[in-house]
C-alpha cells in the first residue's frame, strides 16, 4: 500500500476523537483531526455538559441559599441570572484554551476546520475556508457525534434548544417567569430543575407514558417526587404546533387522551432528543449502520477494520466519558492490532440524570436483572439515615446495590439523592473491577459523607 499522509484521521474532535488522537501522536504517529467548528472539543464543551452543569451548581447552590437564609425589610436578594451565564462562558472559554495549549504541545498532531467527507476507505475531503483539501490516512476515527433533533412541528422556529441555551454568549441574559419544556428526558428534565430552581414555573410535555424514557422504572420512581413542585409534567402528550401570541409569548397546543390544550409560556425549551450526525460519504464507502448509529464491535471498529466510530455517532452510549473510553479503546487497537487485550465494557460506564436532585446508575439495574432472569439479591441505604444529608436538609433517596445471588458479585447499583453523581464512580468502579460485596464491606468510607452509604448497605449482608 502507498505510503498514507498520516498514521490516523479523525471526523470530530470532540471526546471520541481527541483522547485517541493524543495518545497515538504521543506515541510518534502523525494524526489530522478534522472539525467543522475548527476547536478541539465536541458537543460537551460546546453546549452539552459543562455549560450545563455550570448551570446545574449554580442552581443547586441558590436553592440552598433560599432554604438556609433569612432576609430583612430590604427583601429578599436577587438571583444574578447574567452573572451565572458570564459564569458559564468563562468555563467554557478557559477550557477551549486549555485545550488549544495542549495541542500546541503536541507534536505530530494537527486540526483542521472544515467539513469532512469520506472518498473511499482511506481518503477524506475537507472543505476549508481555502477550498477542497484530500488526505489519506491509515486508519480513519468517525467521532462527528450528535445533534439536537428537530421534530416536524409547526412553528417548532419559536423554541429554544440546548444549542441556544448553553453555547457560549447565549442570547437568553434573563430566566422567564414561566417555561414549557417539550420532551422528558434527561436534557428537558434537567433544565426544567434549573428554571424551577430560579422561580420559574415550568410545564414539561413529554409523548410518552413516563419521564426519563429508557431508565429504569424503579429509579424514576424514587427521583420524580423529589422534584420542585414548581414544575407540572403533562405525560402522554403529543406536541401539536407552537404560535406566537400578541403580548410575545408562546402558546403550545398539545393533544392528550384525545383532546386537545393549550399552555401558554414566556419561552419554550425543545429537548426531544439527540441523533447521530453520520459525515457524508460514510454510508456510500460501505460502513454498515445500526439503528441508533454507526455499528461497532466491542473494540470500536467498523465492518471495514481500519475505520472506527467512537461516541455519540455509534449511539451506544452518548455521553461524554464513554466516548473517552472509547476513543482511548480505538487508539489501542491501532497501536496493538489483532494483539489488542482492550475492549469496551459498555456496562460500567455510569450515567447521571443531573436533575435537582440527581439520579445515578451504573451497571444492571433491576428491570435488566429481571429481564436477563438473574437471581440478585439487593442491599440498600436510605439518606434519611445519613448525617451528610441531614445536614443538607435533603433526605430524600439513597443508595441501591444489586448483588449476585450466590457469589455476591456487585453487578449494578443507582443513587437519587445527594451527591448521587459523585457516589455512582465508586460504585462504577466496584462494577468494572468486579468487586463483592465483602470488597466494599471492608472499605472505610469516609464520615461524614453521603459515600459511607456504599460500604454500609454491603455490610448488611455479614
Amino acid at each position: 500500500m502507498a505510503k498514507m499522509d498520516y498514521d490516523l484521521i479523525t471526523i470530530g474532535a470532540g471526546g471520541g476523537a481527541y483522547p485517541a488522537a493524543f495518545r497515538l501522536a504521543h506515541a510518534g504517529m502523525r494524526v489530522l483531526m478534522v472539525d467543522w467548528k475548527g476547536v478541539m472539543s465536541g458537543n460537551c464543551l460546546a453546549e452539552g455538559c459543562v455549560p450545563s452543569k455550570a448551570v446545574r451548581e449554580v442552581a443547586e447552590q441558590w436553592g440552598r441559599q433560599r432554604r438556609f437564609s433569612s432576609f430583612g425589610l430590604k427583601g429578599e436578594i436577587a438571583f444574578d441570572f447574567l452573572a451565572m451565564m458570564e459564569h458559564k462562558d468563562s468555563v467554557q472559554r478557559l477550557r477551549y484554551e486549555q485545550h488549544d495549549q495542549e495541542l500546541s504541545r503536541t507534536p505530530g498532531l494537527s486540526l483542521l476546520k472544515g467539513a469532512a467527507r469520506m472518498i473511499s476507505g482511506h481518503e477524506v475531503s475537507v472543505l476549508t475556508d481555502e477550498g477542497e483539501k484530500r488526505f489519506s490516512g491509515q486508519s480513519i476515527l468517525i467521532a462527528s457525534g450528535s445533534d439536537v433533533f428537530i421534530p416536524p412541528i409547526p412553528g417548532v422556529n419559536l423554541c429554544l434548544t440546548s444549542h441556544d441555551l448553553y453555547k457560549l454568549d447565549s442570547p437568553i441574559q434573563s430566566s422567564p417567569s414561566s417555561l414549557v419544556v417539550i420532551g422528558g428526558g434527561y436534557v428537558g428534565l434537567e433544565t426544567a430543575t434549573f428554571f424551577a430552581s430560579f422561580g420559574t414555573s415550568v410545564t414539561v410535555l413529554e409523548m410518552g407514558d413516563a419521564l426519563l424514557p429508557g431508565v429504569d422504572p424503579e429509579i424514576v420512581a424514587m427521583l420524580v417526587p423529589q422534584l420542585s413542585s414548581s414544575i407540572t409534567t403533562v405525560l402522554s402528550s403529543q406536541v401539536l404546533s407552537v404560535s406566537l401570541r400578541g403580548d410575545g409569548k408562546r402558546i403550545v397546543r398539545y393533544r392528550q387522551n384525545h383532546e386537545e390544550a393549550d399552555v401558554v409560556a414566556e419561552m419554550v425549551f425543545l429537548a426531544a432528543g439527540r441523533r447521530p450526525v453520520i459525515p457524508d460519504g460514510v454510508r456510500e464507502i460501505g460502513v454498515v449502520m445500526s439503528q441508533k448509529g454507526i455499528a461497532v464491535d466491542d473494540r470500536m471498529r467498523t465492518n471495514i477494520p481500519h475505520i472506527f466510530a467512537c461516541g455519540d455517532v455509534n449511539g451506544k452510549t452518548p455521553l461524554f466519558h464513554a466516548a473517552v473510553r472509547q476513543s482511548l479503546v480505538c487508539a489501542h487497537q491501532i497501536m496493538g492490532g489483532d494483539f489488542s487485550s482492550d475492549r469496551m465494557d459498555l456496562e460500567s460506564v455510569p450515567t447521571t440524570v443531573f436533575t435537582l436532585p440527581a439520579a445515578s446508575y451504573v451497571g444492571l439495574t433491576p428491570s435488566v436483572l429481571k429481564e436477563r432472569k438473574i437471581l440478585f439479591k439487593r442491599a440498600s441505604y436510605l439518606f434519611e439515615e445519613d448525617s451528610r444529608a441531614q445536614i443538607f436538609g435533603e433526605t430524600g433517596g439513597g443508595v441501591h446495590l444489586f448483588f449476585h445471588f450466590e457469589t455476591l458479585k456487585l453487578l449494578g447499583g443507582y443513587v437519587v439523592g445527594i451527591d448521587a453523581e459523585n457516589l455512582i464512580g465508586e460504585i462504577g468502579l466496584a462494577v468494572s473491577a468486579g468487586l463483592s460485596a465483602r470488597d466494599l464491606a471492608s472499605f472505610a468510607d469516609q464520615h461524614p459523607m453521603a459515600s459511607e452509604g456504599i460500604s454500609k448497605a454491603a455490610r448488611s449482608f455479614f
